[in-house]
């Protein structure tokens, strides 16, 4: 790899242990005050050619991804969101922004806020307060996998650093796409039988990839000849240009619907400092496994021949094939031209490789200087992730318990203490100590409910995700898990069912990584947590989108009585909204 590669890990590395001098002398240099950003946007469906095939996107302002929100910690941002969709509503989350004091701003249609109805404009006023790799998408219906997303980076305020040193900054969006609409998927997902959405025909990077085709003719993957893409085509690869010698940053998210991905660059290590939002202690790296809802920032040195240029690919992992070819762009060197290196794809782990993917999740540990968590929790939710059938239609289930929606935003029916809004009773703790996770559920029957984990203001809550097999025997399914208001801990991944007696001593109080995502792994567990120090109403749920469509989340509601200053057209909706009209006409 060369010297200068050992260099650049060393830098890294000694760099690690100055986090709180490097923050303390931001802290003391003169800084410009925060700035209030503006954008005006409208949603709308277009046509579009993500993989090189046109098909409809939803887009903002006449672009596919959405525009990227450039901003710094401490500024607020403000999106004036108009819905130009003709015959349906509109949300849009601020994924892993946690929304201190705007928790009507998360965006999720009928937790936070009422949906956007066509033709209104709704107004998003929310703080950026952590320097980050974050992005957006919608959050109702299936709008994610219509193609509602972009990405939110947010650089650290004037006068600080961050704890590493880079040259240049690049951002890839990792998505993946159907040539199958989302209405008919959505429909599939609620029919009888269930008629599953199948694997993505494309994996999009920045939302472009190249279906049936290939920069290299997916090298003896499907089409043999080169396509002949034009360098201003939809889907042409956006080209990650670098000078030779230059450390880089790689900002890397993925809003992917199903897919979990691993991420290569030919011929060059990578060393990850930033998961989520969150230093991690850096640590090098020759490929990174990416699920839906994680980002991460690696740093790379351009340190190999710079008469070539290198691949970077980006492959399904955890699902049987066939799944698509990996999504391609090109890392060019300059001064050479952008053309097709003739070196093979970097390698990652077979798809079936869970080994390597625990590997990498049992690497990531918080960097020197970052909260610690709390000693003890205050209460426990064992959550029990299920396949289920509901009066013969296929679910996902939580305690035996698949979510279902309200009409009116329980924000809004929490703070004004509605009666009926939804399911008062309160969902279950725990699950059945004799259940068997390693084969198909004995009793496959489950119930829907819209019921909540009421949880006290600033309590310590840990989470133990388990999974199980799911309705087919032999099958255990990867499920990332995302939870809104919050960054939690990650104690800890194991395999099996948790036992306390065993498990508990295992779990890592010492230096256990931020996240605001986490994956459990077939048959295993994984146990979070986090502090409940944000009002407002949460959703927790995986973050494979047909999976939550399906039922596969849990409501968190926090201290809703300290909310203050909820716009009424966020709730004006359901009960709430015939409550408004009642108060305004009496």
């Amino acid at each position: 790899m060369g010297s200068s590669f050992h260099h650049f890990i060393l830098v890294i590395l000694c760099s690690s242990c100055l986090l709180s001098s490097y923050l303390l002398l931001g802290a003391a240099a003169a800084a410009s005050s925060p700035k209030t950003r503006h954008f005006r946007w409208e949603v709308a469906n277009m046509f579009w050619s993500p993989d090189c095939l046109e098909n409809v996107v939803m887009g903002i302002n006449g672009q596919f991804p959405g525009p990227t929100i450039k901003s710094k910690a401490g500024d607020t941002v403000v999106v004036h969101l108009t819905n130009k969709l003709h015959t349906e509503g509109l949300v849009i989350h601020w994924h892993g922004i946690r929304q201190f004091d705007t928790p009507w701003a998360d965006g999720t249609a009928s937790i936070s806020q009422c949906v956007i109805n066509p033709e209104e404009t709704f107004v998003y006023r929310f703080k950026v307060d952590k320097a980050g790799t974050y992005f957006y998408h919608g959050h109702y219906g299936m709008q994610r996998s219509a193609g509602l997303y972009g990405s939110l980076v947010v650089d650290v305020a004037d006068g600080e650093k961050e704890p590493f040193h880079y040259d240049g900054e690049f951002n890839i969006l990792l998505s993946d796409w159907w040539h199958k609409n989302v209405h008919e998927q959505e429909v599939g997902l609620s029919s009888k039988p269930l008629r599953w959405i199948g694997e993505p025909q494309s994996i999009l990077l920045n939302g472009r990839g190249q279906y049936n085709c290939s920069l290299a003719a997916r090298l003896g993957n499907g089409s043999s000849s080169l396509c002949s893409l034009r360098a201003d085509a939809q889907c042409a690869p956006q080209v990650l240009r670098v000078k030779p010698n230059k450390t880089y940053r790689l900002r890397i998210a993925s809003t992917t619907s199903l897919s979990s991905l691993n991420l290569a660059i030919g011929n060059h290590k990578m060393v990850l400092v930033e998961a989520d939002g969150n230093y991690v202690k850096p640590v090098a790296v020759d490929n990174i496994d990416i699920y839906s809802g994680e980002s991460y920032s690696v740093l790379f040195t351009t340190d190999q021949n710079p008469s070539k240029n290198y691949w970077i690919s980006v492959s399904q992992r955890g699902r049987k094939p066939p799944v698509p070819p990996p999504g391609l762009t090109i890392l060019n060197y300059l001064p050479n031209s952008p053309f097709v290196p003739t070196s093979a794809l970097p390698h990652s782990p077979a798809w079936d490789d869970i080994t390597a993917s625990k590997s990498f999740a049992n690497k990531i540990v918080a960097l020197l200087g970052l909260p610690t968590p709390p000693i003890r929790h205050d209460r426990r939710i064992f959550m029990l992730n299920t396949q289920n059938r509901i009066d013969g239609f296929i679910k996902w289930s939580i305690n035996n318990i698949s979510l279902v929606l309200p009409s009116t935003p329980y924000l809004g029916s929490l703070k004004h203490k509605l009666k009926g809004a939804f399911d008062n009773k309160n969902p279950p703790e725990t699950f059945s100590s004799n259940y068997d996770i390693r084969i198909p559920p004995v009793n496959p029957n489950a119930t829907q409910s819209s019921g909540v984990y009421k949880i006290e203001f600033n309590t310590t809550v840990d989470v133990i995700l388990q999974n199980t097999n799911a309705l087919a025997a032999n099958v255990s399914e990867i499920h990332p898990w995302h939870l809104h208001g919050h960054d939690f801990w990650v104690l800890g991944y194991g395999e099996g069912k948790y036992s306390e007696e065993i498990h508990g001593k295992q779990l890592n109080l010492k230096n256990p990584p931020l996240r605001n995502t986490v994956v459990i792994f077939p048959y295993g567990w994984t146990v979070i947590r986090f502090v409940a120090d944000n009002p407002g109403v949460w959703a927790f749920h995986c973050h494979i989108e047909p999976h939550l469509h399906m039922g596969m989340g849990v409501i968190f509601a926090e201290a809703v009585d300290r909310v203050k200053n909820i716009p009424d057209e966020a709730i004006a909706c359901g009960q709430t909204g015939k409550m408004f009209m009642h108060n305004h006409h009496g």
